[in-house]
Order: C-alpha cells, then structure tokens, then sequence
C-alpha cells in the first residue's frame, strides 16, 4: 500500500441528469477513483453502480455491483462522502448511479491503462516508451528467417512490432483478407515443416526477453476472405439474401452492372459510344445514358417497393361487400393508409394495412354504385403510393449512377489511381457488392435465382467502408440504403460478417471469432482492431473481454475514421482502447506537425505541481503517433527523401507512443502494397553494403537516425520529460523542447523540414538563430541527410529495396564545440542565473536534426535542488532532483509546522485573510496587477483562490503568472507584509523571504510552479494550524465544516486600532501589546467583523446584533471561548438606555437604534454559560461600564465596574420600565435618509402580553433594516419594513432569556427573581417567573393565525391572506404589517437573506426530531439538498465565505456584502445540530 500522501487519488463528482458516455477518463493502475456527490444529489440517497469486479472476482461486462459510501468524518453532511475503486486491472469499466424512484440518472465509462513488460527480468515498458514499426506479414518469409528480417527493427531502437495477421490468406493476398481466422498461415513453413501458433510464441517470448520487443498483431473482424470454406458452410455468418431480404432489389443492381461490365468487355456497347477502355468525359456520359436507358429499366427495381393495386382493390371491394368494419384496436380508430413493407421484398409484394383502408374509405352506403366509388378512391390513391415509391427510387438509382461513375474516374482515369485500364472480367467496371459463387448465366436465369433460398443463402455481400457515414450505424442492417445507392467503397475480397444483436443470432460465428481472438492474446502482447470504426461495437466489445480474460494486461490500439472526438470517445471508452494511431502524414505542412506533437502529450514546461488527490478531468486518446502508417501514400512522394528523417525526429520528440512502418527507414519510395506486395523484405547484416537490395544495415537509409531518435524517445519518457514545448522557427524549422520537471533537465531537437525536394525547391540560406535558455551540456545528435554515390534506386524483383542514393551523417554525444551543424554559441545573461545561449547554425540544411541536452545555468540547477529539499517537507515529491542545502539560513533551521504551532488564530487571521480595507489601516492594501485586478485578500487566501483556478489548467498565461516572470513585486509583497509584524508572524515572514531568495534565483519561466509550491505548502501547513486551535467538533469535522470554519479566522481580528473597548483589567487570559501608534501597553482583544469587505475596519466593522448572530457559530462552536467571552464582556461596558448598540463604533460612536441587538446578546450569554465548561462564571466577571448611566460622558476603563449579572439585570429591569429617548446627534449628521421621527427610539414589554414592544413605523429596530433613499420613488425615510410593536423573534428571545434567568436563579446563580418597576405612579414587583409565563401563555393566542372564522383571538380577519403562520409581529401601528409571514425564503426557499435559512433548518430538524424518524430521515435529505448550494458556493468563492444576501433564487447580489460572518455561523450551527 502507497502512503496515503503518495497514492493517486482522483475524484469525480457525480451530477444528476449528467451523461458522460462520450467522455473519456484514462486512469493508471493503482489510482483510487472516488465518486463524490455534486451539489444536485447532496441529500439525496444515491446508488451508484459499477462492473468493475470486486477483488478477486473476474469481470462481466453486464454484472453490476454497488458501491459503499465511505464518510470518513462519520457526520450527517455529504460533502466528504465518497464511494471508491482501487483500480488493479486494465480494460473499460463503466458506472452509472441513480436515486430514489430512478434507477439511472447519469453515468459514464472509465479507462484504466495496461501495465506492459519487457526483459528477462520483467520490468515495465511505459506507455510513452513505445515505438513501434509495422510488418506486413507475408512479405516475411519462412518462419525461420524472421528473425533476421525482424532484427532490422530491434537493430533500429523500436520496442514493439506490429504484424499484420498471421493468419492463413484469401485468394486477393490482401493482409487483411483472411480464409482461415484460426490457422497459421502455412506459406511460413519451409517444405517439410509445419509451423504452428506454438512455434510463433516461442519467437515471440525470445523478442521480448532478449530483445525488450513486444509484438501485437491485427484482429479483423468485421470481414472474412470470400473464398473461406466456413463461410460457405456457414453462410448465416453473412449478409445473403434470405437473412437480408432487403438487399435483393441492391442485389438485382449488382448482378446487372456485372452484366454490363461483361457486355462491355465484349464490345457490345462500342456503337453506343461505351468501349471497353474508358478514356475520357465523353465515355463516362455514355455509362450513364446505358444505365438509364438500358439497365434501370431492364430491372425495374421500383417494383420492389410496390403494391399490386388491382389485388388490393380487390380485396378492399370484398371486404366491403361482406360489410367487413375496421378493427379499432389496430387502426388505432385514425384515418390514413398505411402500406406494410413486405418483408421478403418480393416485386409488388407491399401490403395495404385494410384495418387504415376500411378507417379511411368509408362508402356512404351498402350499395353497389357507393362500393365502387370507394375502390375508385383506394385505386387513385394506390396509385399515388407508388408514384412516391417510383420517385424513392429513381433518386435512389441517381446516386448509384453517380457513385458508379465516381468509382470508374478514380479507378481508370485519376493521376493517383491505380489506372486499372479496360473493362474485363478480372477488373470489371465496378467492384461486385456480392458474391456469386455459380457459372455465367444470363440476367433473366439469374432472376429466378430469387426464388431459391438453397442458392440466395449463398449470395453474401461484400465488405466496404462508406464516405462520411456514422460510423455507430451498421450499413448492411435493415435501414440502411448504402448498397442499393451504390455509396459502399467495396473490398470485392471480403465477405461482411453478420453478428446480428448477440451470440444467439448467430452462435457459430460467435464461437468461432471468440476462439481467434483467445488465439491472438494468448501469444500476442496486443492487438489492433482493424476496420474499428466500422466494427459494430457490442462485437469488438464481447471480443476484447474475452482477449482480456486471457491476458488481463492487453495493449489495444485502434485507427478510427469518425471525424469526431466524440464519437472516438464512444470507441476508446467501451472499447477500453489504450491508444489511437496519429498520423504525422495528415499533416500539410511542418507548422501543423509540429502543433500534433503539442496536441498528443505532455504538459507545458513549466506546468504547475498538481496536488495527489485531484479532480478526475477529462482527457484525450492517448496516441500512437506515426511518421507513416502501412496504410499511408509513400512519404517520399507526397514529401521528398530529405524529410524521412526531420519529420520522424518530430514525431519521436512527442510525449506519447511512437512509431513508424518498414520501408520508411529504408527510403523505399513507393507505398508498399498490402495487396499486391509479395517481395521480402530485406534481413539485418551490420556489414551489409549500402547498394545491396536483400540486406540492411545501420548504413541503409535513415536507419542509423531513427536509431538514435528512437533511443531519445524511449530515455525521455523513461526519466520524465513530461513537459513540451513546440516552437515554429520559422517554415521549415520545428523545435521541439522536452523538459523534466523534477530535474530540469531539457532536450531540444531542431528539424528542418524538407516537405518539398530541394533539388527542385529553393530553400532559403538563411538560418535564423536559435536562443536556448541554460546551459548546453552537450549535442546529443546531429544527422544530416545527404546524398551519396551507392547507385540509383532501382526496384528489385526479389527485395522491398530502398535508394541507395541518400543516407545519414550522424554524430552523438558531442560538445558544442565539435558539431559541423553549429557555427557558433554564444552566451547572453538574461538576469541573475538566466543564461541564454545564442546558436548560430552553419550546415542545418533541409533533412537535418540536432538534438541539445540543456540543464539550467549550474548556480540556478544548485538553488532550485534546495528550494525543493526544502519543499520535501510537505510531498515527498521533491525528493526527486533535491539536494540537500550544506549551508541552511536561520529562518529555515526550524520546519515551518513548528513555526506555524506559534501562532494565534489572530496571527492566521493576518497571514490568511484580510480584506484591502483592513489591510489599508496598516497602511498597504491588497495586491494590484496592472490591468487585471486586485486579489481580494492580502493574505495567503487572495493567491490561493486565483491559483486554484489557474493550477489545473495550467493556464501559465494568466496575468498572474505574466507578472512572476517579469518581476519579484509579487513575491516581495508576500514576505514584506509578514516581516515587519511582531514575534510568530515575523518569524513565519522570514522563512518566505529565505525560501523565496531561492526562488528568486532561478529562471523565470519555473517561478509561477514553485511559487505555487512554496504557497501550497505553506496554506496548507497554516490551515492544519488553524484547525489545531479549533473544538474537536472542527478537527473531526467535513470538509464543509472546516470551510465554514475558516470564517472564524477570516472575521476574528485585532486591526490597528482596537475596534472593542477595553474589558476589565480583572479579567484573566486578555491579550496587550504596545499601541502601534501611541506606543503605550493596550488591549488587542479580537473583535468579529459583521461582513467583508464593506463592514471590516474601522468604526463600521462591529454591529452588535451581526456580533451577537454570528457569536455562537463562529466563536463557541469553533472552540474560542476565551475571546468569545472577551467580545461578550466588552459590548455589556456599552450599555446604555438598557439597549446594546447597533453600530458599536468602539464604543464612542455607538448608535442605540435597535431593539433586538440587546436580546441577542443576552442569548450569547445564555449560549455561553450553557456551552462552554463552567460558562456560568461569566456571570460574576467585572465589566467595565463606560456608561454608567443614560447620560454620563464616557467613562475611563475601570472607573466604573460591576459583574456581568448586574448589567443583565439593569437591562431587563429597563425593558420592564419602559425605553425611551432620542437619539444623540440626531439628524442628517448620523443618517442621511432617516425623518424626524426615526430618530426617537422606543422599547417596553406590555404589561398585557408579557412581550417585548416598541418602534414606530419611521424607524427600524431590528435586522430588517433597509431604510428607503430614493425621493423619486417617495420611500425616502420610509423603512421597507418598521417591524414597529411586537417582532416575533424579539418575543421569542425574550422568552428564553427569562425562562434562562429564572433557572440561574433556582441554582442560586442569579441573585434576582425579578424587579421592582413603577407603574400608574406605584412601585409594582414582577418576577421573572411571572413574565416567562405570560409570554407563554399570550403567544399563540396572538400570533397565531388559525384560519377559523369563528377564532375569538383574531381582531382583524378581514387582513387574514394566508393562514397556519405565526404572525411577523403583533400590535403594528399599520395592522396589516403583522400578517406577513417573513422571511419569505421559508416558503419558496429563494434565499434573499441567508442567514435565516440556517435557523429554518434548524427549527425544521427541531420539529422533525419530534415527529419520528421517517419525517426526521426525509428532513435531513431536505436540509442536506439546501446546504450543497452553501457548500458549492463556499468552495468556488474566492472570498472563501458565504454572502450577506443573494437575490431571487439564489443568484449573485452586487450589494451584498462578499462573506457575512452570520451566513456562516448560523450554516455552521445547522452542521452541528445535524
């Protein structure tokens, strides 16, 4: 088992409704595959299915298994849960995952890559280390000398051979046209021998233990030879004519134009302007009128589609007269005829459906005139029918004429045919579409055929490919038109094979392609499905099961046609194909070359450090990149000679597969033949001279540089040179750099090019320079193709010969200064320990390569060797290219977790957070880049959001990675802002400033992925940091609730200016430090902002009623009970009037407009003294009280004290007397919009109820307090909601803190059972007990509204608009303001604020707790579902933070403020309930 940090962990995230089908996920062995659940399926009771077998079972393509969710925090949210498979075993998996009633609501496929081995001792051939060179098969010989002709391919660095199949051949010699699937083909067994499949895995098993060669080899089984013995015993494995009756009418066409080609080879059609050798425009015009003129109308194939309509008629005419009536059920009681195709598609033989005639002729009576009226309808419409179906099938015979005349340009007149000459039996006008396996017969005797299934069974179609066609449709089945319309491209020697939906359709043709292909992998390493594209997939898919059942570790690779990456997908995903075939000869010229390399692998130099667990992306193909495939045009034709070697060297700089097909190293200059090709190829002799035609060396050809650039392929992948970079020098010059990220070690191989002869093609002299970054260690190879005097190509008649006229000057391992390609190197700084080289090439001529091996500059390779020694402390992925530093800075001595351990959660606060306007009170700000934008956060958090975006993309051009590599600003600001704070905070500052002197040092194109690296490292250490200071309840907790969390950290600061007023001097555990700007001792207790960035610093960052919201969630649950106590205790020294402030303004600035704040804070009270261990003591803590009474100026710390019991005293013995004052500065001074009468502030609790009263409607004393500002819309002044007489929350606060008071006091806790208040001019005692119960009693009776008429409660029903809702508020001066039932979110859910959807689903769970455990069990998925939004938005936010308000449905409110420390606390309080 890989430690936990090592394994590679992808996660995919499943989303309802979402099909990834044509999405491809590659995936390694030994990667773990989490699926975790997407925002839509949070709560939701989710299955997810999966035939990837359990350990030790085999596997099954339909045998599904579920999968277990794991939740490792063991909590009720989902957003840790995840279900996994520990991928061991290669091949195409898929999964899919539905919920509740539906058993499918997504899924897709995952690929995982085979692991291949080499050598005697077994060990691994990387995907990317593959080069491969293709053989066609029958031009190798006896068996016995295979190895001496296969011996080219090791001698030329490839690592696997592909052989076109081994098998027995068809009677065309196409490799690919097999008469037998099972046998080896005899014709490699010398006379006297019989080579069998056990003779072919002896050699096999000595290439690849001797040689480190594995071999693959074709499987084709979309055709078979049309001369096989068991297709002819077998016919039913075919398309024929009693198993495909809709091919006869295609069959009729076919035989015809056979008769033509024979009547044209006769010279029957001479006079008429047809000859046997068609020549020009004026015979292709003549094909066209005789097919008009003569055959189409000789076969009448539109007859095929008919009715008989006299018949038809007739048999309507009886029915009638038997006053036969429709069957409702089968016409469905709808008019309109309907035709049955006749299913045997004999001539005239579609039906009329007399049920839709009876339904749609109806005769207006029994009598015989009316009968015959309605067949006279039925006759004209008849013969309508078939009018349509005559115009079908003229456009039909249009096509075909067309396709006809197309086949003959290409075959006999094109430049780039095979000019197949005249007409004759051997090459006929057309290919056949069908076999006939009887002696010449006239057309007429043929026809008759037709009635003979014994002979139809054996008249089978042939195999094609069609133009443009949907590759996951099979042409040949019931539908498709293809052969009728002449549109198949047809191999005349192959026979389609015809599968049908499964193995009971047609068991022997199963049976007997499932034992070739466990043949094929018993011996092979791998196979190629050829034809795949038009392989019908649930065949290829039930083969290649059965190949991997066999040899679990099969490489697969396939060429596909599609046009689409899409549908390639289809086939790479069900297939499980390991890689397609690339081909570099698609490519017009050397710019496009060089962008396939770019596109088939690697990742950009310079590529950021992805982190082990990672999203599962998706990903393309990976690719088997060739220089030449076997069925590619000859290179040297299309290109020239001088461009075999560049153009490979291109295709071997890729990161991915490679390889190429023999002959293409040997320079032979024309295709070689699968068809037609019957000469050997030449065997290896190292002393074999360049003229010799039957033997090659390292002398022949390219042979000596594909050597050497196969070898660089091979060494590149092996060491990691994953990265790539492709640089169009100019239009013949390709550079291609691969760079190792752990060793940042690159090679460069410039090529140029020669797509166009230089003998006939000016290439221009004039090199531009080249300036390689680095050192240059050496020339790892220089080749030059160059002519030499070995006598001119002459094709041999016994050996697929080469041209002796060119070969290869090639020098390896070389210094600089010994090349002949270079003229000179010169060396320019391009800043501290950046060199550059200057390259100034002298003999880079067209048909040339050099190949640089380049490290950094040797004092930057020694910097960034220590800058990831020290990076080894957060991955072990360091350790590669690491060296340990001999002479360690100060700051670097300690590890930075130790550092970090020093740390308050205040101290994180300023490393993590801080929003510009709190960090502009220190006098910085947030980092600006020019013409983008600010980060949001000064610290650590501002970078990571942006680089969480730009990592997995690596999207290097972002203008934050552009400003790393122009400049050290950044990472400057970084450590500067951390250096100059005190004690930890400095100390943390200095390790960056040490860490990023090295990173400082190194090139500039690596400084955005270390940067990263080092930030990384340190975020993360700073995070575990934080959540080490945390309750168990955030150490234990998910990922949801450490985000949430983190808003403790990101609101809980000390700013430059203390933004509470000081607590008791009594008072143990409160922090001091010098004034930053006074230089005296003073407090520096955190305080809590309301919201970023628009309430963070300064007066307007504390409100007493956000505090007091948010307390609980941010401060207790979290564990920070200290300061939590501290905030309590310094609001209690603001009282005044019996009331906390809104707006604190450190105390001096206070506003007393709200008439909640208080109840909210003596519920914190409450919170605290329950919560944490001997809360209650915080009731005898001193406060110091800066208001002693209503008027007194502010009073100095310490002047005034009492303990806390007294202050909650004073406050509720104030609401029992009566609030009421205006407030100080009132005016435009201290609110702009507020009226007059706004200003007067009034709170009581009324004596009839028990609850908590006051306001007027010019005012707003609770949390809806968005007053109107607009004179235009005449609400200026005007609250949008007073909320004047009795809030609902407010009575319900109050009613738990005297209920709480009542209990202190019973445990002797609190000294008072109540007050004594004047009212009606006496002294009047009421108790607590006394008031908690009134309120209890009065409640429903006043806020409930029931609905009954007849309720004696209900004073105003005429107002009544919804019912079974507890009123807004009771007692409005405007009554209808108490029938709202608010917020409105709890109705429709559309969040507008949010921070009263966390007590929603907590009051929900309440309830639902109480109901039993189905309703509780359904909640938690409603609750569940609510949250995944929060979690969502949480995650991808940059600001980290949930917002104050949203608008309708959730959507981004531009006026909010970014994160809301009450949004979080209360999602953070449902967590913990939950």
């Amino acid at each position: 088992m890989l430690p936990q940090h090592l394994k590679q962990i992808r996660v995919l995230l499943l989303n309802d409704k979402e099909d990834l089908d044509r999405t491809l996920f590659r995936l390694d062995q030994g990667f773990e595959l989490q699926f975790r659940l997407g925002p839509s399926l949070q709560g939701q009771k989710v299955t997810v299915h999966s035939n990837y077998p359990a350990e030790g079972q085999r596997f099954e393509r339909n045998a599904f298994r579920v999968l277990e969710w794991n939740n490792p925090t063991g909590k009720k949210d989902d957003s840790d849960k995840f279900c996994c498979l520990d991928l061991k075993r290669a091949g195409s998996f898929q999964f899919y995952f539905g919920h509740g009633d539906t058993k499918r609501s997504g899924g897709g496929y995952i690929v995982v890559d085979p692991v291949l081995r080499v050598g005697a001792d077994d060990h691994i051939l990387p995907l990317d280390c593959i080069t491969i060179q293709t053989y066609l098969s029958k031009c190798l010989g006896h068996l016995d000398d295979w190895p001496d002709r296969l011996r080219v391919a090791m001698e030329s660095g490839y690592t696997m051979i592909h052989f076109t199949p081994l098998q027995t051949l068809g009677e065309s010699r196409s490799c690919y046209s097999l008469a037998d699937q099972l046998t080896f083909n005899p014709e490699f067994s010398p006379e006297g021998r019989s080579y069998n499949w056990g003779d072919v895995g002896v050699l096999l098993d000595k290439l690849k233990k001797e040689w480190n060669i594995l071999c693959i080899t074709d499987v084709v089984y979309n055709h078979t030879a049309a001369n096989s013995l068991w297709i002819q015993e077998h016919p039913e494995c075919g398309y024929n004519l009693v198993n495909s009756p809709h091919l006869r009418p295609a069959w009729v066409l076919d035989r015809a134009i056979w008769h033509l080609t024979t009547r044209m080879a006769d010279g029957r059609y001479a006079s008429k302007g047809l000859p046997a050798d068609i020549t020009n425009d004026g015979h292709l015009n003549a094909i066209r009128s005789v097919l008009w003129q003569d055959v189409y109308p000789q076969i009448r194939l539109w007859e095929f589609f008919q009715v008989n309509v006299d018949n038809t008629v007739e048999q309507f005419r009886n029915l009638l007269k038997n006053g036969t009536k429709p069957d409702p059920k089968k016409s469905g009681g709808k008019p309109g005829l309907r035709i049955i195709q006749d299913p045997s598609y004999r001539r005239y033989g579609n039906k009329v459906d007399m049920d839709s005639a009876l339904e749609t002729f109806v005769p207006h009576s029994s009598s015989p005139e009316h009968i015959e009226e309605c067949c006279g309808w039925l006759r004209q419409k008849l013969n309508e029918m078939n009018g349509e179906q005559y115009h079908i099938v003229h456009q039909h015979q249009e096509q075909a004429a067309n396709c006809i005349v197309g086949n003959v340009v290409y075959e006999r007149l094109a430049d780039h045919g095979p000019k197949l000459g005249p007409v004759s039996r051997k090459n006929p006008l057309v290919t056949r579409y069908f076999t006939f396996p009887y002696k010449e017969m006239t057309l007429e005797q043929e026809m008759k055929l037709l009635d003979e299934p014994d002979k139809m069974c054996h008249f089978l179609a042939h195999n094609g490919w069609v133009m443009g066609d949907d590759p996951l449709r099979n042409f040949a089945e019931p539908g498709s038109n293809v052969y009728i319309r002449r549109e198949l491209i047809c191999w005349g020697d192959s026979v389609k094979l015809r599968y049908g939906n499964g193995p009971e359709d047609c068991p022997y043709l199963w049976a007997y392609m499932q034992k070739y292909t466990e043949i094929t992998a018993k011996y092979f390493h791998g196979v190629r499905l050829d034809n795949c594209h038009s392989t019908p997939l649930h065949v290829a898919e039930a083969m290649l099961d059965a190949a991997r059942a066999v040899r679990p570790n099969l490489y697969v690779i396939a060429e596909l046609f599609t046009g689409s990456e899409l549908i390639d997908n289809v086939f790479v995903n069900r297939l499980g194909i390991t890689s397609l075939i690339r081909e570099a000869m698609s490519a017009g010229d050397s710019h496009e070359e060089g962008r396939l390399v770019y596109r088939y692998g690697g990742e950009p130099v310079g590529a950021f450090v992805q982190p082990s667990l990672r999203p599962l992306v998706p990903s393309i193909a990976h690719a088997m990149f060739l220089d030449v495939t076997h069925d590619n045009e000859c290179p040297i034709q299309l290109r020239s000679a001088f461009d075999s070697l560049p153009s490979s060297a291109i295709v071997s700089m890729a990161c991915c597969a490679t390889g190429s097909t023999r002959g293409y190293d040997e320079l032979v200059p024309h295709q070689i033949s699968v068809v037609k090709e019957e000469r050997k190829y030449p065997k290896w002799n190292s002393s074999a001279p360049p003229s010799s035609t039957g033997e090659a060396s390292s002398q022949t050809g390219i042979v000596a540089g594909k050597l050497a650039v196969n070898r660089l392929h091979q060494e590149l992948a092996a060491q990691g040179f994953i990265q790539v970079y492709v640089d169009q020098v100019d239009a013949d010059i390709v550079a291609v750099t691969r760079h190792c990220p752990s060793t940042h070690q690159s090679v460069v191989a410039v090529s140029r090019t020669a797509f166009r002869d230089p003998k006939t093609h000016q290439y221009s002299n004039n090199v531009p320079p080249m300036f390689i970054p680095g050192k240059i260690e050496e020339v790892v190879l220089e080749a030059r193709t160059v002519e030499r005097h070995a006598g001119s190509y002459k094709k041999d008649n016994h050996y697929i010969n080469g041209m002796p006229e060119y070969t290869v000057e090639i020098k390896e391992h070389i210094q600089l200064q010994e090349s002949s390609v270079v003229k000179q190197a010169g060396v320019t700084s391009k800043g501290r320990s950046e060199f550059v080289q200057e390259i100034i090439f002298e003999k880079l001529t067209p048909g040339s390569v050099i190949a640089f091996r380049v490290s950094l500059d040797p004092k930057a390779q020694q910097l960034v060797g220590v800058l990831r020694y020290y990076l080894t402390q957060f991955s072990p992925k360091y350790r590669r290219g690491s060296v340990t530093d001999t002479n360690t800075p100060p700051a670097l001595q300690k590890p930075l977790a130790q550092l970090m351990s020093k740390l308050t959660l205040a101290d994180l606060n300023v490393l993590l957070f801080r929003c510009d306007s709190e960090e502009q009170e220190d006098g910085g700000g947030c980092y600006n880049f020019p013409g983008w934008e600010s980060l949001k956060y000064a610290g650590l958090q501002g970078l990571m959001s942006v680089l969480a975006d730009v990592r997995p993309n690596n999207d290097l051009g972002h203008p934050l990675c552009a400003n790393l590599r122009q400049g050290d600003w950044l990472i400057d600001y970084v450590s500067k802002r951390l250096i100059h704070k005190e004690g930890p905070l400095a100390q943390v500052g200095q390790w960056l400033t040490a860490m990023f002197d090295y990173l400082k040092h190194i090139p500039r194109y690596l400084i955005p992925s270390y940067f990263d690296a080092i930030l990384v490292g340190i975020y993360t250490t700073a995070l575990d940091a934080a959540y080490k200071l945390m309750s168990s309840f955030i150490q234990n907790g998910s990922s949801f609730v450490r985000l949430l969390a983190l808003g403790s950290v990101q609101m809980c600061g000390v700013g430059r200016f203390p933004a509470l007023p000081p607590v008791s001097s009594a008072i143990d555990d409160v922090p001091y430090r010098l004034s930053p700007i006074s230089g005296q001792k003073e407090q520096c207790c955190v305080s809590l902002a309301a919201g970023l960035p628009h309430f963070s610093s300064g007066i307007f960052r504390c409100w007493g009623r956000d505090t007091f919201i948010a307390l609980r969630g941010l401060m207790l649950l979290t564990g920070r009970h200290t300061e939590a106590r501290n905030i309590i205790l310094a609001f209690a020294g603001t009282l005044r009037h019996g009331l906390i402030p809104n707006l604190l303004g450190e105390g001096r600035c206070a506003r007393y407009n709200c008439r909640d704040a208080v109840w909210w804070w003596l519920q914190c009270i409450q919170d605290y003294a329950t919560h944490v261990p001997q809360g209650h003591e915080i009731l005898r803590c001193p406060v110091t009280r800066m208001y002693p009474t209503d008027d007194s100026e502010p009073c100095k710390p310490g002047e005034v004290e009492q303990p806390l019991y007294e202050v909650i005293q004073e406050a509720l013995q104030r609401h029992l007397e009566g609030i009421s004052f205006r407030e100080r500065n009132a005016g435009p001074k201290i609110d702009m919009n507020m009226r007059d009468e706004g200003f007067n502030v009034v709170a009581k609790v009324d004596p009839a109820t028990g609850f908590v009263t006051g306001g007027n409607r010019f005012n707003c004393g609770t949390w809806m307090d968005k007053m109107g500002e607009s004179e235009r819309a005449r609400n200026k002044g005007m609250p949008a909601t007073p909320r004047d007489g009795s809030a609902v929350e407010i009575v319900g606060l109050s009613k738990s803190t005297v209920r709480w008071v009542v209990e202190l006091h019973k445990k002797g806790l609190f000294p008072y059972d109540g007050v004594k208040v004047h009212r009606n001019g006496k002294e009047v005692s009421v108790s607590y007990t006394q008031w908690n119960d009134q309120i209890k009693q009065s409640f429903e009776a006043h806020f409930w509204v029931s609905g009954d008429p007849k309720d004696p409660n209900e004073k105003n029903p005429d107002l009544v608009h919804k019912t079974g809702i507890y009123k807004d508020s009771y007692g409005a001066s405007s009554a209808w303001c108490d029938y709202q039932l608010r917020p409105n979110f709890t109705i429709a859910m559309v969040v507008e604020w949010l921070w009263p959807v966390g007590y929603f689903l907590r009051a929900k769970l309440w309830f639902a707790k109480k109901l039993g455990e189905e309703t509780y069990a359904k909640t938690v998925t409603l609750v569940k579902n609510v949250l995944s939004k929060h979690y969502t938005h949480l995650e991808r936010s940059p600001w980290k933070g949930l917002p104050e308000l949203t608008n309708e449905n959730g959507q981004y409110c531009p006026f909010s403020c970014e994160t809301q420390a009450w949004s979080l606390a209360t999602v953070l309080e449902v967590l913990y309930d939950l």
